[in-house]
């Protein structure tokens, strides 16, 4: 046993020398007769002419004829580059390797490798091209071009390997190497694309320590800083935005680093008594900004007769989200302020969101924009919500009103989409059923097509029987045929499966859309629409065809005891004109912020959390508590179109003229809803 060991280290010994013994140097090529060079000729000439079999001989011959020679180093080469163009890799590549492998030192062994490489990876060899093609990046002396064309070769290697760090290194020398201006720019569009989705912190890291990366070390260090601070790890982010300047210097990134930088720098300098708005102030909605702008003045006490020190910095979001990201900068960079409310926008919504989430700042949106608290922890709301609309509306027609097969008729536009899949949504969650839908243009003005597409008498193939059958007996009616020659097109019964019908439209849309039901006899079903009904508009639009039609909002103009508040009184005191919602909205905003920071709260994080911890505050319209996805709850109500004036809803309101229930079967046309 103590001789096998000994025999063992032994070896081990002799095999360690063995590998610390320099290989044997090559030896030099030997010139080549002219006989030879003109058999090379004559070989490139035939393979030119197509004939390969024979060029391939000849090349063979000269190896075999003078294996030492610089002849056979370039018969090498030409054989092996016939081997490929004839997708005969396998060949070509024991050609490559049959000069790397030889002997004799070669001056075209870089291109050997490069050629070897290639031809694995048409074999699919990965690993193996790989490694030929380090081996080849090691060789001294190698040409300009022949090293730019290794870091190509293995840019798709490491690429198709996964190995997207390294592969960023051959970028880098594609970029400082390569003469041609559109090779330099596709390299720096690869290298921003695997940098901003492709790595993690740790490779980000990697990047920037080390100057094999070249070019992209500032964008790396850019990318660490976003991610940073999307953590809210503020210290980390600020470092890496200060390195991504210094790295920068010169270019677009170091301006845009320096931004951050100081909006980060912004975050350590809080005024609690500073609170800032984004609202339209200009254009179309200007009017509603204002409305929403007195309620947060009085909320804050900036008027009214329970003055405080806060103050109010409102900036113009211009209707746009660009405009809104440059107003939540300058709100907190420029006035410091604790917390940001607004946007009031479903486009502009997003943009602030983002902005605050991203700055640390507590913000409160009015938006009914869907999912704008998702993900974000610095995010809340106090609006009425589509969900909250949506599973209030459904809930009274499901559990109150009795209903279970409902259809939608529905704008292709966010709001009709958007609406449309969350009534869907909650009908099925809660165990109905949806037998019709059918969408229509946001500037449509003539709805009998989607109407009939509805209720099944659009398609006359559908029903080819029952439409023959008719339009004979039509004939069979007619004394004369000299006033009319063709029949009508509303000949068939409309199929009415549905006991409720959707609507998520604007009252114009209404106006035009319920008396076409009636012309096309959809009579029975109620009609289901959003707050935004809630208008003297759609009674004077809609007239009788918007009878016991049901939505839901908080219907604070029409409650006694919202008129009666000391904030209605208030408001009108101070501002000459009655409150609504939005002013509402407003108000309870500003005094919850004026609260909470009078309670003590003084930093950005201390107000978010007491935020996401409000219970039964008590809001205009009733108690409020913020939901898990930090949102205030508010008591909603059901409404309904009654003897030409907006109710509140109740089993009382019922009568047997209301509409209950479904005329005949209906064939389901719609599974889902795509916009």
């Amino acid at each position: 046993m103590l001789n096998i060991i000994r025999f063992t280290i032994l070896a081990c010994a002799i095999q360690l020398l063995a590998s610390c013994v320099t290989a044997p140097k090559k030896i030099a090529p030997t010139p080549a007769p002219m006989d030879a060079r003109k058999e090379l000729a004559q070989a490139q000439i035939e393979s030119a002419a197509g004939s390969d079999k024979k060029a391939v001989q000849r090349l063979k011959n000269v190896i075999a004829k003078y294996p030492q020679s610089d002849a056979a180093d370039d018969a090498y080469m030409q054989l092996a580059r016939i081997y490929f163009s004839k997708n005969m890799y396998e060949p070509a590549y024991q050609s490559y390797m049959s000069l790397v492998n030889s002997d004799v030192l070669s001056p075209n062994e870089g291109e050997a490798l490069i050629g070897a490489s290639r031809s694995l990876m048409k074999l699919g060899r990965l690993d193996e091209a790989l490694a030929l093609n380090t081996r080849a990046l090691k060789i001294p002396g190698v040409s300009p071009n022949t090293m730019l064309e290794m870091h190509k070769q293995r840019y798709t290697l490491l690429s198709s390997l996964g190995d997207r760090v390294d592969s960023l290194k051959s970028l880098a020398y594609i970029y400082e190497n390569d003469p041609k201006p559109e090779n330099k720019a596709n390299a720096q569009a690869r290298a921003s694309e695997i940098v901003s989705i492709g790595l993690n912190e740790k490779d980000l890291e990697r990047l920037v320590d080390s100057g094999d990366f070249g070019f992209i070390r500032p964008q790396a260090a850019f990318r660490l800083g976003l991610l940073r601070l999307q953590a809210k790890d503020f210290d980390g982010a600020r470092n890496s935005f200060a390195r991504a300047a210094e790295l920068g210097q010169g270019t677009p990134l170091q301006r845009q680093a320096s931004d951050y930088l100081a909006q980060i720098d912004s975050r350590r300098r809080v005024d609690p008594k500073s609170i800032g708005a984004v609202l339209p102030l200009t254009g179309k909605h200007s009017a509603v900004a204002q409305r929403t702008l007195r309620g947060l003045q009085l909320g804050l006490g900036i008027y009214g007769s329970n003055r405080s020190s806060y103050r109010l910095a409102v900036v113009d979001s211009e209707g746009s989200p660009e405009g809104a990201k440059r107003a939540v900068e300058r709100l907190v960079s420029e006035d410091s302020v604790i917390a940001v409310v607004g946007s009031l926008l479903s486009r502009t919504a997003p943009a602030v969101a983002a902005k605050t989430e991203e700055m640390g700042v507590p913000s409160i949106a009015l938006s009914q924009r869907a999912g704008l608290t998702e993900g974000n922890s610095f995010v809340f709301r106090n609006a009425i919500t589509s969900e909250m609309q949506m599973r209030e509306l459904v809930r009274i027609a499901m559990d109150q009103l009795g209903y279970k097969k409902f259809a939608v008729l529905y704008p292709n536009d966010s709001y009709g989409v958007e609406y449309a899949n969350l009534f869907w949504d909650e009908v099925l969650a809660r165990g109905g059923t949806i037998t019709g839908a059918q969408i229509y243009s946001p500037t449509e003005t003539d709805f009998r097509a989607p109407i009939r597409r509805l209720v099944g008498t659009y398609y006359l193939e559908d029903r080819r029987d029952e439409y023959r059958a008719r339009v004979s007996e039509w004939f069979k009616k007619q004394k004369s045929l000299k006033s009319r020659q063709s029949p009508p097109d509303d000949l068939l019964e409309p199929i009415v499966e549905f006991e409720a019908l959707f609507v998520p439209d604007s009252p114009k849309a209404l106006g035009q859309i319920a008396p076409m039901l009636a012309y096309q006899g959809v009579t029975s079903a109620r009609l289901l629409g959003t707050n935004l009904w809630n208008t003297p508009d759609t009674i004077r639009r809609g007239q009788k065809n918007v009878e016991n039609a049901v939505f839901i909002d908080s219907n604070i103009a029409n409650d006694p005891v919202f008129k009666a508040s000391r904030f209605f009184q208030e408001f009108r005191q101070t501002f000459g004109e009655d409150p609504g919602l939005f002013e509402a909205q407003g108000f309870e905003v500003g005094l919850l912020l004026r609260q909470l920071i009078d309670r003590g709260e003084r930093s950005r994080s201390g107000l978010a959390s007491s935020l996401a911890n409000i219970r039964q505050y008590q809001g205009l319209s009733g108690a409020m508590s913020m939901n898990a996805q930090r949102e205030l709850e508010r008591p909603l109500k059901p409404l309904v179109i009654k003897d030409g004036n907006i109710l509140s809803w109740t089993p009382a309101l019922e009568t047997v003229d209301s509409p209950s229930g479904p005329n005949r079967p209906q064939q389901n046309r719609k599974n889902r809803l795509q916009r």
